[in-house]
């Protein structure tokens, strides 16, 4: 393997990161949640309301200026997309007003830091999901967060039950008016689960890359986007077990193509060959090894890598080998077999094309809009 390092400025323009959260929240947000929690203890059925959260912006820079911004420097991160702490979301903890009035503060959180720093993050948001409750809310918060504030994409978890997968799949009629909204839109949604309270998952390793493995093969066997030619998925973590798993899933589609074409009987799916995927689906470089990022980008084309690295995400430490934090992609992506055309479309160009509601500044020489567009 040939190791090549780069300058990201000259070599490659900005460094876009897709994937980023907000793990570093004053305790007043946590104090917060852990207040609906005790009424819903009270009482399971708990309204309430939304409540005011008191954080000064003070206070959040302060939460990133050592955490988030630290790192977007030593890394060379010009600019993340930015959403609320996905094992947060939480959408199995109480009823619909929960994840409503928890949703709209972590949301409105996010806004207030894409305001107080608009060349390094772009905002995404959480949905108000609710197991058993229908997407309607959801529509109305992504439609806020787009229309009002700014947002340039959504976090959709295909499981809101936590962990016990009591829903509908993703390629259920349930899930219709929110993906119109969507393509309506222009938004993508990155596939992303929360909390589980599956004993038999662990949240970030199992439940978190078992989720992304899931949903991709939920969309390759249900001809979801035919229906939804414009509709865009980011499957976070490499796409869990897909790209080491590539040559079975491309060969349980031909098969199936096959048997369909020779009547002789599928598995009563309607699958999709991963070719016919590449449109709509789109995979993070959220892999925390060398190896890992090699297989990724010589497996999965090039066009459907998207930079990612999840800082602060769940792996947070120094790798005792090289001395780096695993979660420093960029490191693996460098020292990748890419070309610099490959490499610029996986830092920034593939994001922006996914993410068509990003505005951000071009490349040196080049004028310089805002960070994001503001509709």
């Amino acid at each position: 393997m040939t190791i090549r390092q780069v300058d990201h400025q000259n070599a490659v323009g900005m460094i876009i990161d897709c994937h980023g959260h907000y793990t570093t929240a004053p305790q007043q947000l946590g104090d917060y949640r852990e207040a609906q929690q005790d009424a819903l203890r009270a009482d399971p059925g708990h309204v309430g309301d939304k409540a005011v959260l008191s954080i000064t912006d003070d206070e959040l820079r302060d939460s990133l200026e050592g955490n988030q911004l630290r790192l977007q420097r030593e890394r060379d991160i010009d600019l993340t997309l930015f959403s609320p702490r996905a094992s947060w979301m939480g959408h199995h903890i109480g009823n619909e007003h929960t994840s409503r009035f928890w949703t709209e503060h972590c949301n409105d959180l996010i806004a207030r830091i894409c305001e107080l720093y608009p060349t390094n993050f772009a905002p995404v948001c959480q949905l108000p999901q609710s197991p058993g409750v229908g997407v309607e809310g959801s529509i109305r918060e992504l439609r806020r967060c787009v229309d009002e504030l700014g947002f340039v994409g959504c976090n959709l978890n295909p499981d809101p039950s936590g962990g016990m997968w009591t829903g509908p799949p993703l390629f259920d009629p349930y899930w219709r008016p929110l993906y119109e909204a969507l393509c309506e839109l222009d938004v993508p949604a990155m596939i992303h689960v929360s909390a589980t309270c599956n004993p038999n998952f662990h949240v970030t390793s199992s439940h978190y890359l078992g989720a992304d493995t899931t949903a991709f093969v939920q969309a390759m066997t249900s001809g979801l986007f035919r229906d939804f030619p414009e509709m865009r998925w980011v499957i976070p973590h490499g796409g869990g077990a897909v790209p080491y798993h590539w040559g079975r899933f491309k060969g349980m589609a031909e098969s199936a193509r096959a048997a369909d074409r020779e009547g002789g009987g599928g598995d009563g799916a309607d699958w999709s060959l991963l070719d016919e995927l590449m449109d709509n689906v789109f995979f993070d470089t959220c892999v925390y090894h060398q190896a890992g990022i090699d297989l990724l980008v010589d497996v999965v084309p090039t066009d459907n890598i998207l930079f990612g690295s999840e800082m602060l995400g769940a792996v947070k430490g120094l790798d005792p080998d090289s001395g780096h934090g695993y979660d420093d992609t960029k490191r693996y992506l460098d020292r990748a077999d890419l070309s610099a055309d490959r490499r610029t479309r996986i830092f920034s160009g593939n994001v922006r094309r996914v993410y068509p509601r990003l505005t951000v500044p071009e490349p040196a020489g080049s004028p310089a809009p805002t960070s994001r567009e503001q509709s």
